[in-house]
């Protein structure tokens, strides 16, 4: 059949694909010794979409959260909460959020009379975490909070509270653990094709600017590099293992006449000791040129992902023996935006009214965990902890894989 008003032929089946289920199906085009292209995105009319207010108009949400929501298929941002009015006006425009959504800390309650808000995005400082959790609950809305979680373990046990009381889900934003790279790690080692996994090494480093920032300030920061980068090293290696550790131990290291440092520190490396045997060894800084690299040392081999906590530029290499071989593949996976991976997971389990893979338990433990850190830097000793048995039935299930 000839193609409308050219003459020339139409398209095949093959490259015009069919409707299944209200998606556009398209077959494979590709050779068998090519990986098969991913399915064309499948997103939901945008007033089917779960609505997200974003409180706090940093650096997070303008540079990374607004433009991931261009690559969600089950969220939109509808809302946004800001102390400047100025900067809220100019972004609520730019992203077709209405001028009646935008709304100020003060004002913030009056989100409860908004039905286009489901979820609010808690992207402030961590010592304002609490706070608007809780507010947030209040008003009927679930929530989705940046990590760390809070300033304590006490802070984070009033907002899961607080959001069982309201009937809401709370999930704290883990990316890493919707990262495809990092599940991947996940995925091998708790397969046990590899054999145990004996040695964790997580390194997330970066060096710190000018002290006028919060991050700086213990009472917005509560801690410095451990809570901000290292708690990536932390959350990943119990990810990796499905267990909790049995034993911390931990050493800082503050410069001297660095006035920066006088509230929170600048390094820290830290031991992990898990049931299984598995030892993590983690280091994180404000002071070292950046790093945010994972390996995992195995029985029967390694797994190293470069660049594991990074925004993008992830890298995975494996080795292991081939006959009388040492073999070393490059694992390559599709490029996805891990933000918009973790939103609309938070999205979907609005819909579907379940746990997420991340919520304030997960959080709450890091707390714990931090503190047992601080305690052990602070004695000069390893701090030992009660077993913990059956964690990973406290979370939500995997997140599905998005094409």
């Amino acid at each position: 059949m000839a193609a409308t008003g050219s003459g020339l032929p139409g398209p095949t089946p093959l490259d015009r694909g069919k409707v299944e289920g209200g998606t556009v199906t398209l077959p494979n085009w590709r050779g068998e010794a090519d990986r098969p292209s991913p399915p064309p995105p499948a997103p939901l009319p945008p007033g089917e979409r779960v609505g997200f207010a974003l409180a706090g108009l940093g650096r997070l949400t303008l540079e990374e959260l607004l433009p991931a929501f261009a690559e969600c298929k089950t969220a939109r941002p509808v809302a946004l909460v800001s102390g400047s009015p100025e900067k809220a006006k100019v972004v609520a425009a730019q992203h077709g959020i209405k001028e009646s959504s935008v709304y100020s800390y003060d004002d913030f309650d009056r989100i409860a009379d908004n039905p286009e808000v489901q979820v609010v995005y808690v992207v402030l400082p961590n010592g304002l975490h609490r706070d608007f959790v809780i507010r947030a609950a209040k008003a009927g809305k679930h929530v989705m909070c940046e990590k760390p979680m809070a300033n304590s373990s006490q802070e984070a046990r009033d907002m899961i509270a607080a959001c069982k009381q309201a009937g809401v889900r709370l999930m704290v934003a883990y990316r890493c653990q919707y990262e495809p790279y990092n599940r991947e790690v996940i995925q091998r080692v708790r397969s046990g094709d590899m054999g145990a996994a004996r040695i964790i090494e997580a390194t997330n480093t970066q060096v710190m600017g000018p002290g006028d920032q919060w991050r700086f300030r213990k009472a917005l920061a509560g801690g410095g590099a451990l809570p901000d980068i290292g708690l990536y090293c932390l959350n990943t290696a119990r990810a990796i293992t499905g267990e909790e550790p049995v034993e911390v131990f931990a050493r800082i290291f503050n410069p001297q006449g660095d006035d920066r440092y006088r509230e929170v520190e600048e390094t820290i490396a830290f031991m992990l000791r898990f049931p299984s045997g598995t030892m993590a060894n983690c280091s994180s800084s404000y002071g070292a040129h950046e790093s945010k690299d994972l390996r995992v040392r195995l029985e029967k081999g390694w797994i190293d992902l470069e660049n594991a906590f990074a925004y993008e530029g992830q890298q995975m290499r494996v080795a292991q023996r081939g006959g009388k071989a040492e073999v070393i593949d490059t694992v390559r996976m599709p490029q996805q935006n891990q933000f918009s991976l973790e939103i609309d997971h938070m999205a979907a389990c609005v819909k579907e009214n379940r746990v997420p893979r991340t919520p304030g338990e997960e959080g709450l433990q890091d707390h714990h965990l931090m503190e047992a850190l601080y305690r052990s830097a602070e004695t000069g000793t390893p701090v030992s902890l009660a077993p913990v048995s059956g964690r990973d039935t406290t979370r939500g299930p995997e997140p599905s894989q998005q094409g």
